[in-house]
């Protein structure tokens, strides 16, 4: 038995089959572009002002103390979501076995369980709006509501893949963006982890392994990368969630962020591959091609 069947509810077993993503879905072309970071971050600040994973996230996690390296492991997971092949569902087996012990109490008495239905469906719910905010600010053109419809059913079968509770998955998109919308509205507050978050980024430490005379060029280097995706996570941020944090976008800011997307689009299409994209999303894509051209061989041969 996997650590994901050991884990999940009855109920979420009537889920249709899990399967890793191939080749030919809006997932595996835009996943693992470069820019995906930039709206991860919105993603994540998302994810903190949720009761539930706020508490878990101040309790167990390493982002105030090893930014660097938890978000490295963070996209290096996100990536083996969608290009792992049959390694994907072993990771996600793996994140469940290894969320089923982060449990925490918090100042009020209140419990709560990484593994609950609702907080563990968000976490792949504010994914689902990352994708969306990525496309409209840093690909040639948003997507359309056909589009966003089936980013929608690929987001599902990833749902699937992590044994999130069927009650928890609307139906379809426009499902989706009522259900959001309220989440974001009524469910969500302001939290100090959120506080934390967004300090955190803004201001990278460098790494616990980087000796200390090269602080400083670090910080430099550092610096402005931080600045630019603590802008873009506060603009990619839904108006209420903004607001219940206390953070202001001015129409200025929303132009300049319009205009630093439309450079990227155009700019990172440019780029050599291996560097345009993630290494593991890269390798994928690359032996994908090998294979092919394995095929067209076997298929072409002298017989």
């Amino acid at each position: 038995m996997t650590a994901s069947a050991a884990l999940e509810p009855t109920s979420t077993r009537s889920l249709p089959q899990r399967r890793p993503f191939t080749p030919g879905s809006r997932l595996w072309d835009e996943t693992g572009l470069i820019t995906f970071s930039l709206t991860a971050g919105s993603a994540f600040l998302l994810q903190t002002m949720e009761p539930s994973i706020s508490a878990v996230v101040d309790e167990h996690s390493t982002f105030r103390t090893d930014p660097m390296g938890r978000a490295v492991r963070s996209i290096a997971s996100v990536m083996m979501w969608v290009y792992g092949g049959e390694d994907a569902l072993a990771e996600a087996d793996r994140l469940r076995a290894m969320h089923a012990s982060l449990n925490t109490t918090d100042a009020h008495g209140t419990r709560h369980k990484a593994l609950a239905s609702g907080p563990w469906a968000w976490v792949l719910h504010t994914g689902t709006f990352a994708f969306a905010e990525n496309a409209k600010y840093f690909s040639r053109s948003p997507l359309t509501e056909t589009e966003k419809e089936a980013v929608f059913q690929e987001m599902v079968q990833l749902m699937r893949n992590f044994a999130v509770a069927p009650k928890e998955i609307p139906a379809s998109y426009a499902e989706f963006e009522t259900f959001f919308a309220d989440t974001v509205a009524n469910h969500l507050v302001a939290t100090d982890t959120a506080r934390d978050y967004l300090r955190v980024i803004r201001s990278v430490a460098p790494p616990k392994q980087l000796p200390r005379a090269f602080a400083p060029l670090w910080r430099a280097v550092v610096a402005p990368v931080g600045r630019m995706q603590y802008f873009v996570t506060v603009g990619t941020t839904p108006d209420v969630a903004r607001a219940k944090l206390g953070l202001t976008w001015t129409e200025s800011d929303e132009r300049k962020l319009r205009a630093l997307g439309w450079v990227l689009a155009r700019t990172v299409p440019l780029l050599p591959e291996r560097v345009r994209y993630f290494p593991i999303a890269f390798e994928a894509r690359r032996l994908e091609r090998d294979r092919l051209r394995l095929r067209k061989l076997i298929d072409f041969r002298p017989i």
